[in-house]
């Protein structure tokens, strides 16, 4: 395995009963590359994102993360060993504030000469979280406000924001801007962008085929379970792409699998 190899999967399956949701899917993701998924729904794009990250176990198959094999229990384990997500459900916490959202589970404690007694250090939390809001250029008026008392926009954005937030060896995101409006979706395009500057990986699930070639370097396209095309942005377009998708052209490296 190369150096510059982030993450690689082989072979990566996942069987629902007799539904093949994933089949035999062979990735590899680079420093500093942004790469886009994409497919029509029941693709396997999101089935995929799933099985790296451990919200599900796969069938069979392998995910090397940083040079070494791994397989996480569960998103948290995915996470502590640096791999950021924002999923379609967004996993936020709708009672805690914005703070106690962008740290849980990180919490940062102080007096921890105490030993197992320490508290929990909410200045800290909060000034981090500004200076993370300012990094990603969220705005957000009360940051003490409940996640439940937000609208839908500024629920994505803070749970885009907390993965920008910490620096991360992969994020990854899944749709993150399907239900923004055109200020919020501009937004998340720059956090993108600042994550691109400071050669953060990428993988982003998306159906957006303008911000896809406005903000990737490279396209995989999945159809009925299975990589059909993994395309470099500057030799592909959107008819290319969607031919792809609809299954009106294969990629001839990918015909052996179907």
């Amino acid at each position: 395995m190369s150096d510059d190899i982030v993450l690689e999967t082989r072979d990566l399956t996942k069987h629902y009963g007799g539904v093949h949701a994933l089949e035999g899917a062979n990735f590899t993701l680079r420093k500093g590359e942004h790469v886009a998924i994409m497919g029509d729904n029941g693709a396997g794009k999101s089935t995929f994102v799933r099985q790296i990250t451990g919200v599900e176990q796969r069938t069979r198959g392998e995910v090397i993360f940083d040079g070494k094999p791994v397989h996480f229990a569960g998103p948290l384990d995915a996470r502590e060993a640096g791999i950021e997500t924002v999923f379609q459900t967004l996993a936020l916490a709708d009672h805690l504030d914005v703070p106690d959202n962008l740290f849980l589970g990180r919490e940062k404690t102080k007096l921890n000469w105490l030993g197992p007694f320490r508290l929990l250090d909410y200045k800290a939390m909060r000034q981090d979280t500004i200076d993370g809001l300012n990094k990603t250029g969220v705005k957000i008026p009360n940051i003490r406000n409940t996640i439940q008392n937000m609208s839908g926009g500024q629920r994505q954005c803070v749970a885009i924001a907390r993965t920008a937030t910490f620096h991360s060896k992969l994020t990854i995101m899944d749709e993150p801007t399907a239900a923004l409006g055109v200020q919020e979706t501009a937004q998340v395009e720059n956090i993108i962008r600042t994550l691109k500057e400071d050669g953060e990986p990428l993988i982003l699930v998306s159906h957006n085929m303008r911000q896809v070639m406005d903000l990737v370097d490279r396209i995989v396209v999945f159809r009925r379970g299975r990589m059909v095309a993994d395309l470099k942005k500057e030799e592909t377009d959107g008819q290319d792409i969607v031919a792809y998708i609809t299954g009106a052209k294969t990629g001839a490296e990918f015909e052996g699998a179907a």
